[in-house]
């Protein structure tokens, strides 16, 4: 089936529903939903962003400069994962508990707003990876526009880009938690750490980074087309995140991948 074709299911599977609330991260997948949701629903459709300590800082801003961009209505909202001990043990069904709170407050927000459904940026390839937070979604009844239209990741940034929005192409960026492989413990302070771990290589100019870690020790992972770079950035960037709190710091040779953490 062609992507046109697939937009157009995106827009009858949107207005079918006829009114919703948008889990809204702020990265591109959610952002298309908003954006065409908007487009087909109008004031029927709302984003909502949580903010919690696993949610990586900058993302909000990213989130409310898009939001504003879609002209969507926007309503930010926190939650706290670290209250839950089954999130914090760390288990492979991480995601699902993090999901189920994000929902139970989404479904608040629903229903005080009158609307019919919660959408969410899923898409079709997304089907294809472990994702425990899949279990939650369907527990709600979460509809995912991009996956009921057969939308893959890349069509969802080729049809980005169609739209013009500003973060078609902007690199995944999970929450922090996905940092720490499972059966690590999550703490408040870890995430932090991996905060500014990350927020300084950025500074530095890397687009896709990651802070994995793994308790006494952090291994970064950085797009393999700037490892080039980061080799050439390596004592500084050990140097750094050493004064962070970690006491030994290896870049990994082999660049990112989804899921290194657990590797």
């Amino acid at each position: 089936m062609s992507i046109e074709n697939k937009e157009q299911r995106l827009k009858s599977c949107i207005k079918a529903c006829e009114s919703a609330v948008i889990a809204f991260s702020g990265g591109v997948d959610s952002s298309l939903v908003c954006a065409v949701s908007h487009e087909v629903l109008g004031d029927r459709a709302v984003a909502i962003t949580a903010i919690s300590p696993t949610y990586p800082p900058g993302e909000l801003e990213s989130a409310r400069s898009v939001a504003k961009w879609i002209g969507i209505r926007l309503l930010v909202i926190k939650t706290n994962e670290l209250k839950n001990p089954e999130f914090c043990r760390n288990p492979p069904e991480r995601c699902y508990h993090c999901k189920r709170e994000l929902l139970e407050r989404l479904e608040k927000i629903r229903k005080k707003l009158g609307f019919k459904h919660i959408f969410d940026g899923t898409n079709r390839d997304d089907h294809r990876d472990y994702r425990p937070g899949l279990r939650a979604l369907r527990e709600f009844g979460v509809i995912s526009p991009l996956a009921e239209a057969g939308l893959t990741k890349n069509e969802v940034r080729k049809l980005a880009l169609r739209y013009g929005l500003p973060n078609a192409e902007k690199p995944a960026s999970p929450c922090l938690a996905s940092r720490i492989p499972f059966g690590q413990e999550i703490t408040a302070e870890k995430l932090k750490r991996i905060a500014r771990g990350e927020e300084f290589l950025r500074s530095l100019g890397f687009r896709v980074v990651r802070v994995r870690d793994h308790g006494n020790w952090a291994r970064v992972e950085v797009g393999k087309e700037e490892l080039d770079r980061a080799k050439e950035l390596e004592e500084r960037i050990i140097s750094a995140l050493k004064a962070m709190g970690y006491p030994t710091v290896a870049i990994d040779r082999g660049g990112y991948r989804m899921g290194g953490a657990n590797l």
